[in-house]
């Protein structure tokens, strides 16, 4: 596999901190709804509002990096279906990695909870204290991170896919420590 069938080592790695950050803040957003409100799931809630805005600056930051170093070709052997299918679930996970934090942010505001990045940087309120509208924005966070679920999952599959019964490079290309022509 030469240098320009793979991504840049940069690409790689935003594509897989993004992956553990969505794989922590998701089980994180989960847990933490069921419990009781108490400082300990107050504390939860920090931090999961303190990834979701780390995703969406990461998701930023991959954008426009993308946007200056074009990703390198899918194999040719994959039928333009599949490259077109693929292209699209690429672009419904961005749009999600997007549209989830502002979501959640949106509903903070809503249920006037202020969004505290790391402790440190208050966000403004983006909307007013609307008691309907929050309970609206949760139910529209809950469905758009499940969205991301389903699509997370078929991205996994996809790739799996590739590398066990096409034994095509899809995979490889954005694994890290892979060099050069290995298999």
């Amino acid at each position: 596999m030469t240098a320009a069938t793979r991504y840049t080592g940069t690409a790689i790695a935003l594509h897989w901190l993004a992956a553990l950050l969505i794989f922590t803040t998701f089980p994180l957003g989960v847990y933490m709804h069921e419990l009781a409100l108490s400082p300990f799931k107050l504390k939860l809630i920090s931090y999961h509002k303190w990834l979701g805005v780390t995703i969406f600056l990461l998701t930023v930051a991959r954008l426009a990096w993308r946007a200056m170093h074009t990703p390198p070709p899918l194999p040719e052997t994959i039928p333009a279906w599949q490259q077109r299918a693929a292209h699209g679930l690429h672009f419904l996970l961005y749009v999600l990695l997007l549209a989830i934090p502002v979501s959640g942010w949106l509903m903070s505001s809503a249920k006037g909870i202020p969004v505290v990045y790391l402790g440190l940087v208050q966000l403004p309120d983006l909307v007013g204290k609307d008691k309907a509208l929050g309970d609206l924005l949760t139910g529209v966070h809950q469905m758009l991170n499940f969205g991301l679920l389903a699509l997370v999952g078929m991205h996994i599959a996809a790739a799996l896919k590739h590398h066990f019964i096409e034994h095509d490079a899809t995979l490889r290309r954005m694994l890290p420590f892979i060099k050069g022509d290995q298999p």
